[in-house]
């Protein structure tokens, strides 16, 4: 995998070929917030496909959970909430999409689609704010950019007496922990070992 395009802004060390037994996987994650694929997503699916040309299992989870949280990275306001219908509608198009941009890999690097729903589904609050909650210091999330911009912009508002910024809710807050709690549910169940997003993406991962 080269990086001649220019297009790998970030990179932490893995030798593929060395850590690779046949049953690494790398995942990209894309929550359902439109009907269909962006630019954005096309790019970490291309870097994807290339894992896949050399052995290395790709997964896709389609976020049905995370959606429904919504992720605060490049974003200076809160996302609009959608309903658990309108998530489910988006599945089935990104899916569709997804399996089209796959067709053509053999059938040992097939893609695997999941829904992060599956596994947090039956979850309750306790058992995640205990099992997985934690494991995550609340120093260290609020240094990510994602939420640190959003709360800056918030206090420099706040001294301008701007009443129209948002800062950051506790639900956009925690989704950082539902992505790191699918990495760490890929890690167990299919030996995923690693991650690609985009560089909005590298505080939640």
């Amino acid at each position: 995998i080269t990086n001649k395009e220019n297009l790998i802004k970030k990179l932490d060390t893995l030798s593929v070929k060395e850590e690779n037994d046949g049953t690494l996987s790398a995942y990209i994650g894309i929550d359902p917030t439109a009907k269909s694929l962006h630019f954005g997503n096309l790019l970490g699916l291309v870097t994807l496909k290339q894992f896949a040309s050399i052995g290395v299992k790709p997964i896709v989870i389609l976020g049905g959970a995370t959606g429904l949280i919504g992720d605060p990275s490049g974003r200076s306001t809160e996302r609009s909430l959608l309903s658990e219908e309108e998530i489910n509608e988006n599945i089935k198009g990104i899916e569709y999409c997804v399996k089209n941009i796959f067709n053509d890999e053999k059938e040992e690097n097939e893609v695997m689609i999941l829904n992060n729903i599956d596994w947090f589904k039956d979850m309750s609050m306790i058992q995640f704010i205990r099992d997985v909650g934690k494991h995550f210091k609340v120093t260290d999330m609020l240094g990510k950019e994602s939420v640190k911009s959003r709360i800056n912009s918030h206090n420099e508002d706040s001294n301008s007496n701007n009443n129209n910024t948002e800062g950051i809710s506790f639900t956009e807050f925690t989704y950082q922990l539902l992505q790191s709690y699918d990495f760490y549910h890929l890690y167990k169940e299919h030996n995923c070992q690693i991650q690609i997003g985009g560089s909005d993406q590298y505080g939640n991962m």
